[in-house]
């Protein structure tokens, strides 16, 4: 099998040909990391984690937090040694060939552009609901909301009763989009505001209901275990696998390693330092959440454990609001709930503010990330060059952040966010994956070159890294686990039609190969 390699050099050299401005430094990039971990995972899907695993999403939390953190380490030494753009799509090239890295790109597009469609669908639960706080004004559910999916047996099932397309969370990945189409610098600048308006939100928000914690509602700790049941989702495992979902951000710090200065230092400082700091306010805003108000999960009538993105679970909510009970697992907008169940009103409207203000630079992030890496497949030939064409006056790859945009604004329109979640997850655990392997095989086929960042006692971090993804994966709901192949048989589908014959590489082997005859 031609395994169509192309080494670290020849990566250098092509990027420095077609290369993106450096203009970001360690602090810019600490602020982008934050900016892309803190959001729809935090503000939104701390609910969703709280229907499958009670209290006990503390835990789900410290292990997501963990498997990213070993991950974080195997990124940081490759993003050293490699500081161009393309995160795990260029380190797999480098390594393990391009067939391998054509399957990482493609599943990149998983956990980018469909992580910016959940975060827009959950911009607009919080954006929603402020406005019905501040106007009175209630934009209809059909409008407001995308249809419910759910899976019979392996045939997917969709409920319109309860919405149907997301009004908007169409409106805000466009205009994001436009944002980034017109500049990085701009972007980043803008960034940098946003973050600061979520860690004050997030700040008062633990100040507030950190002292008013109650033992009691930590009881039960594990209402549905730890690994609930098989492809169900549910649990501490299932919900680890969900949230993991709020720290990947961190990886599009190293999307952004062809745009800064001083990369081999700066790089390591702005994913380690950025995963570091919302560790610990994911942890404190989760206490807060659990022992001021509860998050036990609701069931059905027979009892049985309900998916967070089922019919079913929505029907099964409004009865519990129209009988005067609004569980927290039932929120759109989780953060500002709490602080409205405990009588603060008027700072709840703020949280809600700023969530709404300040998501969109997680979408921003995600966009972003996502150009970047379709950005070098088109520039390694395995995408039409065309859409890697460099704005003359902006200096952005202007076409394909409208075509990704297209592509978040759709996904956004017409799925619920927990299932875009573990679908950008599923892409993203698979990418991790690769990146924990890629860092062992160089070390052992190029063991000589200079490495800025060295991975601590790498033939354990490494392996811990591609293990717990693997659990991950192998965590999430079925339907989940099933996007991952079917959307890769679609991109090898590509591949071989169109992506192999236009390669970079594969042209050069082909010539060398002709001058030899």
């Amino acid at each position: 099998m031609d395994w169509r390699v192309k080494s670290l050099d020849d990566i250098l050299a092509t990027a420095e040909k077609k290369s993106l401005h450096r203009s970001l430094g360690a602090f810019q990039l600490t602020m982008l990391g934050i900016g892309a971990i803190i959001g729809t995972g935090i503000f939104v899907l701390t609910a969703a984690a709280a229907q499958k695993a009670g209290p006990g999403m503390m835990y789900s939390f410290i292990i997501a937090g963990f498997v990213c953190a070993v991950a974080a380490l195997c990124y940081s030494e490759l993003v050293a040694m490699a500081p161009v753009s393309g995160s795990a799509y260029t380190y797999t090239y480098a390594v393990m060939g391009e067939l391998l890295a054509w399957t990482v790109g493609w599943a990149l597009v998983l956990e980018y552009a469909v992580a910016a469609a959940a975060v827009c669908v959950g911009w607009s639960g919080y954006v929603m609901g402020l406005i019905q706080k501040a106007t009175g004004f209630i934009l209809p559910e059909l409008l407001s909301r995308g249809p419910s999916w759910s899976m019979n047996g392996y045939m997917p099932v969709i409920d319109f009763s309860h919405g149907i397309v997301n009004v908007p969370a169409i409106v805000v990945a466009l205009v994001i989009t436009a944002l980034l189409v017109k500049g990085t610098s701009e972007s980043a600048k803008v960034n940098s505001i946003l973050v600061a308006v979520k860690v004050t939100a997030l700040s008062a928000f633990i100040v507030i209901t950190l002292p008013l914690i109650n033992g009691e509602n930590f009881v039960p700790m594990l209402p549905n275990g730890w690994l609930g049941t098989q492809g169900s989702g549910v649990g501490v495992v299932g919900a680890a696998a969900s949230i993991f979902f709020a720290y990947v951000g961190f990886d599009a710090v190293s999307t952004a390693a062809e745009e800064t200065k001083d990369p081999q230092r700066n790089v390591p400082i702005g994913l380690i330092g950025s995963l570091g700091i919302c560790t610990v306010f994911y942890m404190l805003v989760a206490a807060g959440v659990v022992g001021s108000v509860g998050a036990q999960p609701i069931t059905s009538i027979t009892g049985a454990v309900l998916s967070p993105d089922s019919a079913e679970f929505v029907t099964r909510c409004k009865e519990l609001a129209s009988a005067g009970s609004t569980p927290i697992v039932c929120s759109h907008e989780a953060l500002a709930e709490v602080l409205s169940k405990l009588h603060y009103d008027q700072v709840s409207k703020l949280v809600g503010l700023a969530a709404s203000i300040a998501l969109p630079s997680v979408i921003l992030m995600m966009i972003f990330g996502q150009t970047r890496i379709f950005f070098v497949m088109a520039r390694d030939g395995l995408l039409p060059e065309k859409l890697a064409d460099i704005h003359p006056k902006w200096k952005t790859p202007w076409l394909m952040t409208i075509v990704t945009g297209i592509f978040v604004a759709v996904a956004a329109a017409f799925f619920p966010v927990g299932q875009l979640a573990d679908i950008s997850n599923s892409g993203t655990l698979f990418a991790f994956f690769m990146v924990a392997i890629a860092v062992l095989i160089l070390r052992k086929t190029d063991p000589n070159r200079t490495r800025p960042f060295k991975t601590p006692m790498v033939w354990v971090v490494a392996p811990v890294a591609a293990g717990g993804c693997l659990f991950l994966f192998f965590s999430l709901p079925t339907v989940a686990q099933l996007v991952l192949p079917i959307w890769g048989s679609v991109g090898l589908v590509i591949y071989f039609l169109y992506s192999r014959k236009h390669s970079h590489v594969g042209k050069a082997i082909a010539a060398q190969e002709a001058a030899k005859k």
